[in-house]
């Protein structure tokens, strides 16, 4: 009994101090947005801002998980047609509200970092309804991306941001309709910014 006891106490102990070695801070994230859309005609990007929330919580200095809620400008520039008139340049916009979970890795334990991790788009709004279109409400994407902290709390990232949801919906199976997947259009993101972490005591 004797021993269980003292087993208890062992690994108790050894929780407790795992536990006091996670670091949690709150944080602000901001920055540049240059999206597009694939498969749209004359295709380019278009340039916007994304600004949010994180919360850092360091496990240890080789790996951190970072959530995180974004409000993120999004879209691309394009080209519309319509019957009996000359083509006209166009400006998709679609705005999420992103809720993500990035995992970090620090090589070394140092600032130099990759970054991973799913997020979940929920469309707050789009311009879609001018041009006769109408995009669903939300999409899956996976972001990667490499990235620089500073001892002071200040981050420096860049981020790839692809979206898994055609914004229609299409699943790519309704191929009798002349639609197949290398039609599917979807979100994609490249992401420029700083972030800053709270220090908390």
């Amino acid at each position: 009994m004797r021993k269980i006891t003292l087993i208890a106490i062992v690994l108790f102990a050894g929780l407790v101090k795992s536990q006091a070695q996670v670091k949690v801070s709150p944080g602000i994230r901001g920055g540049l947005n240059l999206s597009s859309l694939t498969n749209i005609d004359n295709n380019s990007m278009k340039s916007d801002y994304y600004v949010g929330g994180l919360v850092e919580i360091k496990f240890n200095k080789y790996f951190t998980l970072q959530p995180e809620i974004t409000y993120s400008r999004q879209g691309a520039e394009g080209r519309e047609y319509y019957l009996g008139a000359p083509a006209q340049d166009a400006k998709y916009e679609l705005n999420y509200v992103t809720l993500g979970a990035v995992a970090k890795f620090n090589f070394g334990g140092q600032g130099f970092h990759v970054l991973a991790g799913p997020s979940l788009d929920i469309k707050t709004s789009d311009n879609f309804g001018q041009y006769g279109y109408d995009p669903i409400g939300t999409d899956l994407a996976f972001v990667g991306g490499i990235g620089y902290s500073l001892p002071n709390g200040l981050t420096f990232e860049a981020r790839f941001k692809q979206g898994l949801i055609d914004i229609y919906g299409y699943d790519g199976l309704d191929s009798d309709n002349g639609y197949y997947y290398e039609d599917i259009i979807l979100n994609q993101v490249l992401q420029f910014g700083i972030s800053y972490t709270f220090k908390v005591k």
